[in-house]
């Protein structure tokens, strides 16, 4: 018998390679206000957080308001390079292929705005997958690191949580997996496999050539 009943999905940085196209723009957006900082710096910046949580120390580094019409403006900005540039992550589309084989449930649940997941996923190709199945953060009380999105996700597949398992890659996202009470695969391609095993992820990958191997293997 399969250990899960269903694959909940974050999406930005997991389904598709969509952080430093995000975080470029707010550099850009950030530097012309006097804030000046590296692409690598601003994404540290950005990852695993909501826009509006980074509201008052953007005021006060720039004196801007961050205001619906500011946050409305940096949207409009960041979706027209990710129209332009988002692509996939490495090995996503063979990993859901398969998922789906086995007769596994799938959902998007992001803590990202419904524009920006739904964008993304059609302009990857990743769409079909998730059709009726996306869960954005700004549709439930709270956002990650709170547990509410991926509660909804699993009570729109209906599955319980413990049935579930998250695929992340931020800490704040993993916190939010666990809170759910869901299992936690955590993707690290290049750094930060410690935090995020010390957040709470019972499992780290490199690629997601190797999540069907992960779902398959001992829980932890």
């Amino acid at each position: 018998m399969q250990k899960f009943d269903a694959v909940l999905f974050d999406c930005d940085g997991v389904l598709v390679d969509s952080e430093s196209i995000s975080a470029a723009v707010m550099r850009d957006r950030l530097a012309a206000r006097g804030w000046a900082m590296t692409l690598a710096d601003c994404l540290s910046l950005l990852h695993g957080k909501a826009l509006k949580d980074l509201a008052s120390l953007i005021a006060e580094r720039t004196g801007d308001v961050v205001d619906e019409a500011w946050m409305a403006d940096f949207r409009a900005l960041r979706d027209v390079q990710l129209d332009r540039h988002v692509l996939a992550v490495p090995h996503i589309q063979e990993a859901l292929v398969a998922l789906q084989s086995r007769g596994l449930r799938i959902a998007c649940a992001s803590g990202a705005d419904r524009v920006k997941i739904e964008l993304q996923l059609a302009r990857t190709g990743l769409a079909p997958f998730f059709a009726g199945r996306i869960f954005s953060g700004h549709e439930v009380a709270r956002n990650k690191p709170w547990p509410d999105v991926y509660l909804a996700a699993a009570e729109g597949l209906g599955v319980v949580p413990a049935r579930c398992a998250v695929v992340e890659d931020s800490i704040t996202g993993v916190r939010a997996g666990v809170a759910a009470g869901a299992w936690v695969i955590a993707y690290a391609p290049l750094a930060g496999a410690d935090e995020l095993r010390a957040a709470g992820a019972s499992w780290v990958l490199s690629s997601m050539a190797d999540l069907t191997q992960a779902l398959a293997s001992p829980l932890t």
